[in-house]
């Protein structure tokens, strides 16, 4: 799945939560809201629009900390059902229920969900529904010693 229909996917499932979501969907819709959050935040500083406003910095002088701006809170609000669910639709791929999102409220939790997010999903169908890659079928077995062509001469 390219960038473009991955983010067209996120939009389209906005309040789905079954079904399931590839590594490449599920990737390209971090990187989205990454580069939307960085631009509205960069927006948001230049134009100085923010609801909390940012604190002197203690550090460094005439620097400042901290603050949300107002076109990255919006987008936040907006983005944050569809990349929910389209978490929980990542889990399904690996065939493990949404629920195991709560994980991310422990510290461990944060790691395991990002190596459970980085993991290929079950080739073929499972519980949760069809193989997102397209994959009708699990993989086919090896030939046995003796069936397959040979490297001798």
């Amino acid at each position: 799945m390219g960038f473009t229909s991955a983010i067209k996917s996120g939009f389209s499932n906005y309040f789905n939560f079954s079904g399931r979501a590839s590594r490449s969907e599920y990737w390209y819709w971090i990187l989205f809201c990454f580069i939307v959050g960085m631009g509205l935040g960069f927006i948001d500083e230049i134009l100085g629009i923010y609801i909390i406003q940012p604190e002197p910095s203690p550090f460094i002088e005439g620097q400042t900390m901290g603050g949300n701006g107002l076109l990255s809170s919006i987008a936040q609000l907006a983005l944050f059902i569809p990349g929910l669910a389209l978490t929980w639709r990542r889990l399904h791929d690996l065939d493990k229920s949404g629920a195991w999102w709560f994980i991310l409220f422990t510290i461990i939790g944060v790691i395991i969900l990002i190596v459970w997010h980085a993991t290929k999903g079950t080739a073929g169908p499972n519980r949760f529904g069809p193989d997102p890659l397209g994959s009708g079928d699990t993989l086919p077995e090896p030939p046995a010693p003796g069936e397959g062509p040979s490297l001798g001469a």
